[in-house]
């Protein structure tokens, strides 16, 4: 027997940030973890466009590929784990992973989208510093 699921709960209570926007990118859902994620208020965020957490030089970029996906219906990020750079409130650049999942009107069309978002900065930082070590000691062997 399935056990009747809150929602609400479950976003409210995960440890990744979950956000969701409507088709022209404006934020419409924005959980606690979002908020410790980002330094955004749920009251800063909401109705704000995505623009809020995306590095001035990508947001180009991301809008080709947000507008072509609402005009299409389709993304081919629907089952990868896309890793890329954000900014929180501060202005801090941080490097974030996430999965994307359109959501669909009863009719099929298109109406947002939801990403489920972690942040990948500390892991990133280490990864950078273990290859610029791994470069450095094949120098060192090569000569």
């Amino acid at each position: 027997m399935a056990i009747p699921i809150d929602f609400e709960q479950l976003v409210n209570a995960i440890g990744d940030a979950v956000v969701i926007s409507d088709a022209h990118g404006a934020i419409t859902l924005w959980n606690p973890a979002a908020e410790r994620m980002f330094g955004f208020t749920e009251d800063e965020a909401l109705g704000q466009s995505l623009d809020l957490i995306i590095p001035e030089r990508l947001r180009g970029r991301h809008w080709d590929g947000y507008n072509k996906t609402m005009a299409t219906g389709e993304t081919r990020y629907g089952h990868d784990l896309l890793k890329v750079p954000a900014v929180d409130k501060s202005g801090r650049t941080m490097s974030i992973a996430f999965t994307v999942a359109l959501l669909r009107s009863p009719h099929g069309d298109v109406t947002g989208i939801v990403a489920v978002i972690r942040d990948e900065t500390s892991r990133f930082n280490e990864d950078r510093a273990l290859r610029k070590r791994v470069a450095e000691l094949e120098a060192k062997v090569v000569v």
